[in-house]
């Protein structure tokens, strides 16, 4: 069903968007992020075939996972329209078949209770409360410990060297140097390969920040200090989503705190570590 509400502008653009995550989706074809964008730009603009075939891909993606009851509901969807679609039909038997085991075998974590935060009267107290906040926080070293030491990729003095406690006594008033780019600027790893070797380990796809339309009012809506202690910027909507450049994917904390920030839902994208402390520093002058 084609689109007439579009004016000419939003129709370059979403052309633009696709012609871009056509070739993000191309050489990481399981980046279900980045084919859910496809998917919708091509619904907006009424090409329904294409939005048939990206499901598809999508669904594919999530049984690459292992994210079975995602790949079902995927498959159902196109079922609704189309429910004498042979393929679809095929795969999910292949999934159904699976689904109990991989169940049974792979249990869903259970989600932990946020702990009350107790209320603090003197300075020492908060200084105190402050740093045990700050050991509890989850800004992804524990992860990026276990693939870049654990894995053998670098050494223990090397990440130590390169990792930046984040300060949380304080608000931050530069951006903050992510690992990733620690890491190059010190001689101990080319930023490229430090972004491939997260690709690969976090399933998160990269895209180039320099091509991306940026959306500087967007990016503004977020809490600066969040934004330059964490090294993360919102830069662009997709309907109800919105995109996140990263370039440290398992950084809880970041997520945790843009998620409070709005009701859209967030996704993530690694990104050159230059590109996105100039772009931060351009947002939040």
């Amino acid at each position: 069903m084609a689109s007439t509400t579009l004016t000419p502008g939003e129709e370059a653009q979403l052309a633009q968007t696709i012609e871009m995550f056509e070739v993000i989706t191309e050489s990481q074809p399981s980046d279900y992020q980045s084919l859910e964008i496809l998917k919708e730009a091509y619904s907006k603009l009424g090409r329904d075939q294409e939005v048939v075939k990206t499901s598809k891909r999508i669904a594919q993606a999530y049984v690459q996972m292992g994210q079975l009851s995602s790949a079902i509901l995927e498959y159902e969807t196109i079922l609704q329209r189309f429910p004498d679609d042979p393929d679809v039909q095929k795969a999910l038997k292949q999934i159904e078949s699976k689904a109990t085991n991989f169940t049974e075998q792979f249990p869903a974590a259970e989600a932990k209770p946020a702990e009350a935060k107790p209320a603090s009267n003197n300075g020492k107290a908060h200084k105190a409360s402050n740093k045990a906040a700050a050991d509890k926080v989850d800004d992804g070293r524990q992860a990026m410990h276990k693939i870049f030491v654990d894995g053998k990729i670098i050494t223990a003095g090397d990440f130590d060297l390169c990792w930046v406690a984040p300060d949380l006594s304080r608000t931050p008033e530069n951006v903050s140097s992510p690992f990733v780019n620690v890491l190059a600027e010190k001689g101990i790893m080319p930023v490229d390969k430090a972004l491939k070797i997260l690709s690969d380990k976090s399933r998160i796809g990269y895209l180039p920040l320099e091509k991306c339309e940026f959306d500087m009012d967007l990016a503004r809506s977020f809490p600066a200090d969040v934004c330059r202690r964490w090294c993360v910027l919102p830069f662009d909507r997709m309907s109800k989503s919105i995109l996140v450049a990263t370039v440290n994917p398992f950084n809880q904390q970041a997520a945790k705190e843009l998620a409070e920030a709005t009701p859209h839902r967030l996704l993530w994208y690694l990104v050159d570590p230059a590109e996105l402390m100039k772009n931060l520093r351009k947002v939040f002058r």
